[in-house]
C-alpha cells in the first residue's frame, strides 16, 4: 500500500509544470530533518546531522504559496546540507526551465549561481564584523512572513505518527515520506 500511495506523489518536472500551467510564479523551497533512531553498524555515522545533534534523513520539499507541499526529494543522510542536496536534484535548472521563482532560507544561500538570471530568493546573511542594516533585516523580515507557510506544511507532514519511529534506509524513508505526502494533501484538501 505505501508503494502504490509513494507512485501517487508527482515527480518535480511535472509539479513545476503544472504550477506554471495554473498562473503561479513562484514556490517555496525548504528542507528539514526528519529524526531517526540511531542504527547499529557502519552506516549509522552518515546520517548524523552535526547542526541538530541528532540521528536523521534530510528532506528537501517545494510548496506553492498558500503552503500546499508539492513535491519531497529522495532522502539524503543527515550530514548532508539542503545547498548540496539541492545541487543533486538540480532545482535552480528545473526552476529556470519552468520559468519560475523560488524563495528559500539562509541554508540555500549561493545555490543560484547566475546574477542574470535569478530564480533564487533568499535573505541576507550578517558577517561577524559587519551587522545588517536597516533595510536588509526588513528584508528578511518579508522573506520570512512569506516562508511561513512552508514550515506549516513541514508541521502537518512530521504530525504522522509513524515518523516519531523511524528506522529505515534512505530508500525506504523515500517511499514512506512520498506516501505520506499524498495523504496529507489528502487529509487538507478535505
Amino acid at each position: 500500500m505505501i508503494n502504490l500511495l509513494a507512485a501517487r506523489a508527482e515527480r518535480l518536472d511535472r509539479a513545476l509544470r503544472r504550477i506554471t500551467r495554473t498562473g503561479g510564479h513562484a514556490v517555496l523551497l525548504d528542507g528539514t530533518l526528519v529524526r531517526t533512531r540511531r542504527r547499529t553498524g557502519p552506516d549509522n555515522r552518515r546520517n548524523y546531522s552535526g547542526k541538530h545533534k541528532s540521528y536523521g534523513l534530510l528532506f528537501l520539499a517545494i510548496t506553492d504559496t498558500n503552503g500546499r507541499l508539492i513535491w519531497i526529494s529522495a532522502a539524503r543522510p543527515g550530514r548532508s546540507s539542503e545547498i548540496t542536496t539541492a545541487r543533486h536534484n538540480e532545482i535552480t535548472r528545473q526552476l529556470r526551465d519552468d520559468g519560475l521563482g523560488a524563495i528559500a532560507d539562509l541554508g540555500f544561500t549561493g545555490l543560484d549561481n547566475a546574477p542574470d538570471d535569478l530564480v533564487l530568493i533568499t535573505g541576507f546573511k550578517a558577517a561577524r564584523t559587519k551587522p545588517l542594516t536597516i533595510v536588509k533585516k526588513l528584508a528578511n523580515k518579508l522573506i520570512a512572513v512569506e516562508r511561513a507557510a512552508c514550515e506549516h506544511a513541514f508541521a502537518h507532514l512530521k504530525n504522522w505518527r509513524i515518523l516519531t519511529r523511524l528506522r529505515l534506509d534512505a530508500r525506504h524513508a523515500t517511499t514512506l515520506l512520498r506516501a505520506l505526502l499524498v495523504l496529507t494533501n489528502l487529509e487538507i484538501a478535505r
